[in-house]
């Protein structure tokens, strides 16, 4: 499988140093913006490594690239305006996308989808790149359907150069409670549930759920120590688009909705004989 990695900041230069590591992905391409400093250069003197032959080139000439290259997959991690541009033009040429870039309006993340459906290729959008958040919007889901009667709060905590606030992963994770919440009939957006964004210093990235009962609290967090937890993720997110079409996230990647169908049926099943047993009557 060939891999195009576009935007070199410093979780795409993390990303570029675990594809070079990888045997069965070949690192092909890197793309940057056409005015960085990275420009023409060899992305191994980018990520400080010994030189790779592969020369960063600007996103105004992404037609060169995939005429030259032929990516099968593109894992983009620049910035919404240029993501959404550039999957436009990846798209038109059938090429698969995962897109790790956060700070999407709503209006940009229709238009992602639009373009998935009009050109029948696959992407995945993942601001929510890593295994532990995912299992996070998980527990936050089970959460709120068990305890809907409970106060949700989120608190999401980054680097201080983060433009984006709230973070895609805490709208998601608003998103999940959501859906934890109408599984008991609960109405409610998830713009309702409070996000309160923290940015300071160097951290790379901690999400914490609050749930708050009159007599008790539950508190589920998760924080990223290093990058290197991205790239994981999003080399499995290109493992599974390769040669797939469709729009997909990250609980598709990781089968996690297979994981809450299965709690959900064995609770049922728990429920059902509790029901049978308590039904039978009394031996005399």
């Amino acid at each position: 499988m060939k891999v195009c990695i576009s935007g070199l900041g410093r979780t795409g230069k993390e990303i570029a140093k675990a594809i070079l590591l990888q045997n069965e992905i070949q690192l092909v391409s890197a793309i940057c913006s056409p005015t960085s400093k990275s420009l023409n250069k060899d992305l191994g003197e980018i990520l400080g490594i010994n030189k790779t032959g592969i020369t960063v080139t600007g996103s105004d000439k992404l037609e060169e690239v995939i005429f030259r290259n032929k990516p099968d997959v593109v894992i983009d991690f620049s910035n919404p305006k240029s993501a959404l541009k550039n999957a436009l033009i990846f798209s038109k040429y059938r090429i698969n996308i995962v897109v790790g870039t956060t700070g999407f309006s709503d209006y940009q993340l229709k238009k992602l989808y639009v373009i998935c459906r009009k050109f029948k290729n696959g992407i995945v959008y993942a601001p929510n790149i890593t295994m532990g958040v995912n299992v996070l919007m998980l527990l936050s889901n089970l959460t709120a359907s068990l305890l809907s009667s409970y106060d949700f709060q989120i608190t999401e905590l980054h680097h201080k150069n983060k433009l984006d606030s709230p973070s895609g992963t805490a709208k998601k994770i608003a998103g999940e409670i959501q859906n934890g919440l109408s599984n008991k009939g609960v109405v409610v957006s998830h713009k309702d549930i409070p996000i309160n964004s923290v940015r300071a210093g160097g951290v790379i990235g901690k999400h914490e759920v609050m749930i708050v009962g009159q007599e008790d609290k539950i508190e589920i967090s998760h924080e990223s120590f290093s990058r290197k937890a991205f790239a994981q993720g999003a080399i499995s997110a290109a493992k599974y688009i390769h040669k797939k079409s469709g729009y997909y996230e990250m609980k598709d990647v990781l089968d996690l909705e297979k994981v809450l169908q299965t709690y959900i049926e064995n609770n049922n099943r728990s429920s059902r004989r509790r029901r049978k047993y308590d039904a039978k009557p009394a031996s005399n």
